[in-house]
């Protein structure tokens, strides 16, 4: 019943040997470090900054809301870790496109 994907790394039988994964640049990664962050953020203002218990009915929202960020956070990039993306051997680099603003890449013998 369980489906293996093409672009799921495989578990421990060894079979990813030579297979690039997508590493830092997977989503997960800067999902998980852009909520940590804030969560961090959140979790200082709960413990050191003004916790307006007046204002959430008794319950310090920010120390909460860090803690749920950082707990969310973790989850991201250990899914991140544990089942990485595996990039395709077929996928090649993208060449010049003509419509492209961007400056064109040299040719190798100049």
């Amino acid at each position: 019943m369980s489906e293996k994907h093409d672009l799921d790394a495989p578990g421990t039988d060894g079979e990813q040997e030579g297979r690039h994964t997508a590493g830092a640049f997977d989503i997960r990664n800067f999902i998980g470090a852009l909520l940590g962050l804030y969560g961090l953020i959140l979790l200082a203002m709960g413990i050191f900054g003004d916790q307006s218990l007046d204002k959430t009915g008794g319950v310090n929202a920010n120390l909460y809301a860090g803690i749920a960020l950082v707990v969310v956070s973790a989850f991201f990039i250990g899914w991140a870790r544990i089942k990485p993306i595996v990039v395709p051997e077929h996928v090649e680099p993208a060449g010049d496109d003509p419509t492209r603003p961007a400056p064109k890449r040299r040719s190798t013998g100049h």
